[in-house]
């Protein structure tokens, strides 16, 4: 069962006995979360799901009482397991923990704790070792879409050592380079899901897009700011939230997300032109909290809005040309460049981005 492990009890016991699960905490990008295999929690979803707000300390702002740490951004699970799919070595399922509410989602991918499946599944046994480096293939069920993350493995082990450095995450580690591959619409069904590289919303532009993540993006100025902003400065904006929130649910509909009240997707990114010599600035709410960062699908699909004409964010960005391009996505923290790669016709074929990752502990959760 691996270190710190406890057999599985579920909830419910009527000897009051606190119930455990084999889990692994690792800092994925710039996330944090619970890594499981699927066979050590519940199959049944209600259970699963109230087992992991308890493990998170959801639904409370503080998470005092779990591991989670007060931020949609490290309230996060992987829960992984062995693939029957050809060509494919991991099924990844992500879920999001809301914090202050009793919600537990699939609605969206996280490119983040993405970076973290690979070591993980090296780890657990489930993928062995091909090398200096391996190769894992990852079947995001969220989405139905595959990645490909390549994990330093000298000695035939995961190293979490190295140099590499991203923004949002202090000093280096081994770099995790993740390739997508056909991310285009893979929660609305198009990449843009109203046919339109530009579309409007309370008489404000927007690009209704997903590129692997959904999100809606429009220009900072025409939201009344900057873009220069804190995330605290943002959050503090009643009047920005009430109107991003507006406009959030009016195209939720219009990207066959349907009624997105209570669901994390679409985010919400306001660009502006770049600063520190990258390809655009962004603010991101993901929905409700401004991130500290961007996400990686949420960085991959606002570089494609960059490259679509006409789009509000095209008429900003600097994009460079030629077939293959490195878009610097700048954010609050720094930026994260994003290498797309065009086709005949100037569409993004792929996309590929650098991550980290870090194993925190590997044990029993308790809830």
């Amino acid at each position: 069962m691996g270190p710190g492990s406890r057999s599985l009890r579920f909830l419910g016991r009527e000897d009051g006995e606190m119930s455990s699960v084999r889990c692994m905490w690792m800092r994925g990008g710039t996330s944090k979360g619970g890594y499981f295999l699927a066979e050590d929690l519940p199959a049944d979803r209600a259970a699963r799901d109230a087992f992991l707000l308890r493990a998170m300390g959801s639904p409370d702002k503080r998470q005092i009482d779990g591991m989670g740490g007060a931020d949609p951004l490290t309230s996060k699970v992987a829960v992984v397991k062995k693939s029957v799919r050809p060509g494919i070595d991991v099924d990844y399922l992500f879920l999001q923990v809301f914090v202050d509410q009793p919600i537990v989602t699939d609605a969206q991918n996280c490119g983040n704790i993405l970076a973290g499946i690979g070591p993980f599944a090296i780890e657990r046994g489930l993928v062995a070792t091909t090398g200096e480096t391996t190769d894992v293939r990852i079947f995001m069920e969220n989405t139905g879409q595959v990645a490909v993350a390549s994990v330093a493995t000298p000695d035939g082990r995961v190293s979490y050592a190295g140099d590499a450095h991203i923004d949002g995450v202090p000093g280096t580690a081994a770099p995790v380079p993740v390739r997508f591959e056909d991310t285009a619409g893979s929660s609305c069904g198009a990449l843009l899901p109203t046919g339109n590289a530009r579309d409007e919303i309370d008489g404000v532009a927007v690009t209704l897009i997903d590129n692997g993540m959904p999100c809606v993006v429009m220009r900072a100025a025409d939201m009344g700011i900057s873009g220069n902003e804190t995330p605290a400065e943002l959050e503090a904006n009643e009047n920005l939230r009430g109107r991003l929130e507006a406009i959030r649910l009016k195209a939720g509909p219009m990207m066959n997300l349907g009624d997105v009240s209570e669901k994390s997707v679409p985010k919400m990114t306001m660009v502006s032109a770049p600063r520190r010599g990258g390809a655009i600035s962004t603010r991101t709410f993901i929905p409700h909290r401004c991130h500290s960062s961007i996400g990686v699908l949420g960085a991959v699909s606002v570089a494609t809005a960059c490259l679509l004409p006409k789009s509000p964010a095209a008429e900003l960005a600097q994009t460079g040309s030629g077939r293959e391009r490195s878009l610097s996505i700048e954010h609050p923290t720094g930026e994260m460049t994003v290498v797309a790669t065009l086709d005949d016709a100037g569409a993004v074929e792929r996309a590929a981005i650098l991550r980290t990752a870090r194993k925190l502990f590997d044990g029993a959760v308790f809830a």
